[in-house]
């Protein structure tokens, strides 16, 4: 039986072969390769913006860190801030971490993809869904604390719930569409 890439394949047609469409790497990046042959005048140019879209990235990494620990520290302040109203602030301080949570794993999605210049999709579901639980969840505490004092807030409470529901189920839907989708072997993929 022949082999599948051929025995002059080269090195570039093997990496080739190995593509996965689940993630972009580095070095199929439109950054990463210039238009012109190497040594012209092109080279400086796309080295000086790989660089700035590095620099860039690593910004938006320290910025999230910062956002990160600035709403942990608030959260914090706050729920020790008030003794007196105990119920809400309990629902305030999950809220506040639940937004910590979701801020780390885009800022670890950030980090990975500068490490292995991939760019995983698998991480974006998962805060997608952690988005629509910290919005269920800020809801049915809502509901479970003010009671049924108004229709119209209990109409709202219960819309914000169902879209809720339903965004976590239809992200839920398509992690599991991408874990079936996954080739052996790929760790990214992997759930």
């Amino acid at each position: 039986m022949a082999d599948p890439i051929g025995a002059g394949a080269s090195a570039s047609d093997e990496r080739l072969a190995g593509i996965s469409d689940q993630t972009v790497g580095a070095e199929h990046s439109p950054l990463s390769q210039p238009s012109h042959g190497p040594g012209s005048s092109d080279d400086s140019k796309w080295n000086a913006l790989n660089v700035g879209v590095q620099l860039l990235q690593a910004a938006v990494a320290v910025a999230l860190f910062v956002v990160g620990g600035v709403v942990l520290v608030r959260t914090l302040i706050d729920f020790l801030d008030s003794p007196g109203n105990y119920p809400a602030s309990i629902v305030s301080a999950l809220d506040g971490i639940l937004v910590v949570v979701i801020v780390v794993d885009i800022l670890h999605t950030v980090l990975t993809h500068l490490r292995s210049a991939t760019f995983p999709v698998r991480p974006f579901l998962i805060i997608g869904m952690l988005a629509g639980v910290r919005d269920i969840l800020s809801a049915s505490a809502r509901l479970t604390l003010t009671g049924r004092e108004g229709n119209t807030s209990f109409s709202q409470s219960i819309i914000e719930l169902g879209i809720g529901v339903g965004v976590v189920v239809a992200l839920l839907v398509g992690l599991l569409l991408l874990r079936a989708a996954a080739e052996p072997g790929s760790n990214d993929i992997q759930v």
